[in-house]
């Protein structure tokens, strides 16, 4: 797929590939090293995720505009690209010509992640999440807080009086429980839930 990319990118009189990766570890710096404006990023990498890379390319150079590739549209992908600061995401199975649009479009400022999309998609996420707030333990319910609030387990386990490896424990189950893979996805979930508290 990044081959035919790259083709279909580099037949473009107005644009040229300056760089590629194949994995997520050291993409954000090889991104910002070549100088790029816009970054086509797969979200599903063997090491890792184009969401990962997006949000470590925007915090260092903002200039950079970040395009999501993703097979398939859910909110969890939508929320995800927004909270990483993405300009927008498409569909793998978008045509050249699509692509080619995507890449112009968020190439000159213009944003395809709607904001209506986005809110759309946790008001979606909300109403799900609700329930799974519910059959968390009172534990587990400070935890994700906290994790909100930016803290690492060190500081988890300080404020609760616990092991680390006592939250590292918790954090598995967590991870479990809510159908999450990393912890910005629980941050996410505590932007939501601390409402409720």
């Amino acid at each position: 797929m990044r081959a035919g990319l790259r083709a279909l990118i580099d037949s473009q009189p107005d644009m040229a590939v300056v760089g590629e990766a194949g994995g997520a570890a050291g993409a954000a710096d090889a991104i910002i090293a070549s100088g790029a404006d816009v970054a086509v990023l797969d979200n599903r990498l063997g090491d890792g995720s184009g969401i990962e890379v997006c949000r470590d390319v925007v915090a260092l150079a903002p200039d950079v505009k970040c395009l999501i590739l993703t097979s398939f549209a859910d909110d969890r992908a939508i929320i995800d690209a927004s909270v990483a600061g993405a300009s927008g995401y498409v569909l793998k199975q978008i045509n050249g010509d699509g692509i080619i649009e995507a890449v112009r479009a968020v190439g000159t400022g213009r944003r395809l992640l709607d904001d209506a999309e986005v809110r759309m998609a946790r008001r979606r996420q909300r109403a799900s999440g609700d329930s799974l707030w519910d059959e968390l333990t009172p534990q587990e319910r400070r935890i994700v807080l906290l994790i909100g609030q930016g803290n690492t387990n060190l500081q988890i386990a300080r404020e609760l009086f616990i092991a680390e490896k006592t939250v590292k424990n918790h954090l598995t189950m967590l991870f479990a429980k809510l159908g999450v893979e990393r912890r910005t996805e629980v941050a996410v979930l505590a932007e939501w839930w601390k409402e409720l508290v």
